[in-house]
């Protein structure tokens, strides 16, 4: 959880990022917010989507509306297993003193996006492999590691992780796809705000459908 004192008030067009965040090349939507010792490189966030403390994300687009637990890895490094060698001084040279990095090394991770859709619950400690995509609706269970790619209102956990259950019928899937909640406007939310707490699902897409 995190501490009281880091939660800002509200939050808005800026995203609240924890001082101890480390963040390179990443934009982020409105609503969203950085928990602390969480560490992204080359990312995009969608509006309303966050991540807890010490999370670890690189090369990954977020959709909007996503909710990353803490210690969550998105797109963790690979080490080289067909070479003779697993070790990092193979890319990560200069620090060794052995001459240029290889960045080519790099550009191939980078190459390997992690897509995740809109309004997906990633639980605790999950870890989702690189080049994969993540369903809109998807829950990824605490502890999870994903190496395949998650379809649409999927729950999935374990390790590997393998699907669980739907969270909801085909119909009602195709329903809130349909009605696309997550691109209203934030008056609009505000607005349906009662109805979200109360309707549930099905009362929710036959008043919106």
């Amino acid at each position: 959880m995190m501490h009281h004192e880091t939660i800002p008030k509200t939050l808005g067009q800026e995203p609240f990022l924890h001082p101890s965040a480390e963040l390179r090349d990443t934009v982020f939507g409105r609503y969203c917010e950085v928990g602390a010792r969480t560490r992204i490189v080359e990312s995009g966030f969608g509006d309303y989507s966050y991540i807890g403390e010490d999370g670890d994300v690189a090369y990954t687009t977020v959709g909007k509306f996503v909710n990353i637990a803490a210690a969550v890895r998105l797109n963790p490094g690979q080490h080289p297993m067909d070479r003779p060698c697993l070790h990092h001084f193979q890319y990560r040279s200069a620090m060794y003193g052995m001459g240029p990095d290889d960045d080519a090394f790099f550009d191939g991770r980078r190459a390997k996006r992690l897509v995740i859709g809109h309004d997906v619950w990633i639980g605790h400690g999950a870890t989702i492999m690189g080049g994969l995509t993540v369903g809109t609706g998807a829950v990824i269970g605490a502890g999870a590691v994903v190496t395949k790619d998650v379809p649409d209102y999927a729950i999935v956990g374990g390790v590997p992780a393998k699907p669980l259950r739907e969270r909801f019928s085909f119909e009602i899937q195709m329903a809130l796809k349909r009605i696309a909640w997550w691109d209203w406007d934030h008056d609009r939310l505000t607005e349906a705000l009662p109805d979200f707490r109360t309707l549930g699902v099905e009362g929710f897409i036959r008043k919106y459908g």
